[in-house]
């Protein structure tokens, strides 16, 4: 790959030598993402090429944003591992359905199973107090859209943007509504006499 300093590889990739610039930039992001994602399964070549060639449409696109701070090929990788990992996470999520996830909660929300072994009678007694009180309110007081969410996002820990996704939403009205939702679950728990400090305090160490 040729050697350039910042300034040259922004020149190379907005005139005359960007076909030539793209391939050194192209070559060097693989070979990162290959070190970075070594322990990754099935991460092959064709995956790496794709990973670089999405990283290479979000560095162009992003060219004005870079301030020089670091070495250009430094932020080119971190762009390029970026891309990597989210795509990566998509394609872990892309068969399991978020009704799926709804059908599960009553394996994985299971108040036994989270209580804290080596906390005392008392403490246990609390955490499981909170944790049934909890369960119910997540599948009594919240909205069918709040309960799926907020499964999906804490229970699972689904991404934000794959949410969002299969939810044919976006980021802002995920939020808005895993918001919304840990209000109404607050509201509730304050009803059933339980603040917030007492569910803090049952789980302090």
């Amino acid at each position: 790959m040729t050697e350039r300093t910042n300034q040259e590889w922004l020149a190379a990739l907005r005139g005359p030598e960007r076909d030539d610039a793209l391939a050194d930039l192209r070559a060097f992001l693989v070979r990162g993402l290959r070190y970075a994602l070594a322990s990754w399964p099935n991460v092959d070549e064709a995956a790496l090429e794709d990973f670089a060639q999405d990283a290479l449409l979000k560095i162009l696109k992003g060219l004005d944003s870079f301030r020089g701070e670091s070495r250009f090929t430094t932020w080119a990788q971190k762009i390029a591992v970026h891309v990597a990992f989210t795509e990566l996470r998509r394609l872990r999520w892309r068969d399991v359905s978020l009704n799926g996830l709804k059908e599960s909660r009553d394996i994985d929300f299971v108040p036994n199973t989270m209580v804290d072994p080596s906390a005392g009678p008392e403490k246990q007694a609390m955490q499981r107090q909170v944790l049934s009180t909890l369960r119910r309110l997540i599948e009594t007081e919240l909205t069918d859209k709040q309960r799926q969410a907020l499964v999906a996002a804490r229970l699972h820990g689904m991404p934000i943007e794959e949410i969002a996704r299969r939810m044919g939403s976006n980021r802002n009205a995920l939020y808005k509504l895993l918001y919304d939702a840990r209000q109404r679950l607050k509201k509730h728990l304050l009803a059933e006499g339980l603040s917030l400090q007492d569910v803090l305090a049952a789980f302090e160490s």
